[in-house]
């Protein structure tokens, strides 16, 4: 894994925009000196086609000739020389040619006069104007450096905010946030990402707390129950092992290990009950295949009437196609159907209902026992939940069934849920709900 760079931020800017100010110095100076160099020699060349001009208005106009005509455009950084047709010279060419510009004219009276300006002036200046340049951009340099060091620290401001909360959060301050005004820059962005983050990673170390106490107190409940039947298998195997054969008659012998079945069952129960809900909660693998609700409902009343043949139970609705585990939702109305018929007794009211609403399949399981009150409905699903401990007990129940069977429903993509019953109507309402499968219909289903 590559690490990341760690560079001083203010560091880089500050290098950064003094070598970007540096080139446009350095450009700028370039640019002016060439621009002053053009301009001057254009200003010569104009003085001297300013003389040109003069010399031949007056050679036309004043027939003025040889020393006087010198006289007159000569002077003020220009000489000239002046070549009559004679062959007589007047004036003179200067002794360093380099520095001059040049330009040559024939005049009215045929005589040519040659015009020499002196550049060393303008290059003077020049000169001077390219130290003044270099100076100033010298000093501008250390200026916007010593300011640089200062507006960096301003704009780089919010990112110390970062890691003073950063720091604060891992010392275990976690309620504070960066809160920015606008998050349509790169600081705001970056600012309200921060703050994303912080909340969630609170939100998941509070998720994770939770989810820990949970297991704790899960654990803790499963010890605390699992020690019941543990403890009466022991107690029974000792007193079977402190009583002899001759002590003791056949009747307590056989009514003592009738009891140890019991409580070693009870404990095999509760251990498969909780495997069964690690299953769930590590993903439950489902055998999907077209599942007919109604025939599972009918099934389960068959199975019922074979455990209690004087209770009245019975399944009604229209038959109901989903894609399901078969095994897993029969798992759940025997749940269902068994807290039902402990509810109610063995000469209570059960029907089991199947249809459609909202566009979900929907099993209801109804009774005409006691029923669960408002507040308890939700805490029903919770695990090792019993709101009759007597009756639970007796009946070897873990206070897992509506947990698994929750877990389950869930993992078919529906629900298992604690209705409100009818008005008027005594007892309790849960309601299975299951995705319908497009092109799963009650028509689908092979004949007979």
């Amino acid at each position: 894994m590559n690490r990341l760079k760690t560079v001083s931020l203010r560091r880089r800017v500050t290098l950064s925009v003094m070598i970007v100010l540096f080139a446009v110095m350095v450009t700028l100076v370039f640019v002016v000196d060439a621009l002053f160099a053009s301009q001057s020699s254009r200003d010569i060349e104009t003085v001297l086609l300013d003389r040109a001009r003069t010399a031949q208005q007056l050679v036309k106009t004043q027939k003025v000739s040889g020393n006087e005509l010198v006289h007159k455009v000569d002077g003020r950084g220009v000489q000239v020389e002046l070549v009559l047709q004679s062959g007589a010279t007047y004036g003179g060419r200067p002794d360093d040619n380099e520095r001059f510009k040049t330009i040559t004219r024939t005049l009215p009276d045929g005589s040519t006069m040659t015009f020499y300006g002196d550049t060393s002036v303008l290059s003077a200046a020049q000169i001077r104007l390219r130290n003044l340049l270099v100076a100033v951009g010298l000093s501008a340099l250390a200026v916007t450096a010593g300011a640089l060091v200062f507006v960096v620290q301003r704009a780089l401001a919010p990112l110390d905010a970062m890691t003073t909360l950063a720091r604060s959060i891992s010392g275990g301050d976690r309620g504070h946030r960066l809160n920015p005004l606008r998050t349509n820059n790169e600081l705001g962005r970056t600012a309200a990402a921060f703050d994303d983050m912080l909340d969630s990673l609170e939100g998941a170390e509070t998720t994770a707390r939770a989810s820990e106490e949970r297991t704790k107190r899960f654990v803790a409940d499963a010890a605390h129950e699992l020690r019941t039947p543990l403890a009466g298998v022991q107690a029974v195997a000792e007193a079977l092992m402190q009583t002899g054969l001759d002590e003791a008659g056949a009747e307590e012998r056989d009514r003592m290990n009738l009891l140890l079945v019991r409580e070693s069952r009870r404990a095999g129960r509760l251990v498969d009950d909780l495997l069964a809900l690690a299953r769930i909660d590590a993903g439950l693998e489902l055998q999907l295949e077209r599942v007919d609700l109604l025939a599972l409902a009918e099934a389960e009343v068959s199975r019922s009437r074979l455990l209690a043949a004087d209770l009245d139970i019975e399944a009604d609705g229209i038959p109901v196609v989903v894609l399901g585990d078969p095994q897993r939702l029969a798992q759940i109305l025997v749940n269902l159907s068994d807290n039902a018929r402990q509810a109610t007794g063995p000469q209570g009211k059960v029907r089991l209902d199947v249809g459609v609403f909202a566009g979900r399949a929907v099993l209801t399981v109804k009774d005409n026992g006691p029923g669960v009150a408002n507040p308890d409905r939700e805490r029903i699903f919770d695990r090792l939940t019993r709101l009759d401990e007597a009756r639970d007990r007796r009946h070897g129940g873990s206070g897992l069934g509506l947990a698994i069977a929750r877990g389950v429903a869930r993992a078919h993509g529906g629900d298992l849920t604690c209705t409100t019953p009818q008005p008027g109507e005594p007892g309790a309402t849960f309601a299975l709900t299951l995705p319908l499968t497009p092109g799963l219909t009650s028509r689908s289903l092979p004949p007979g």
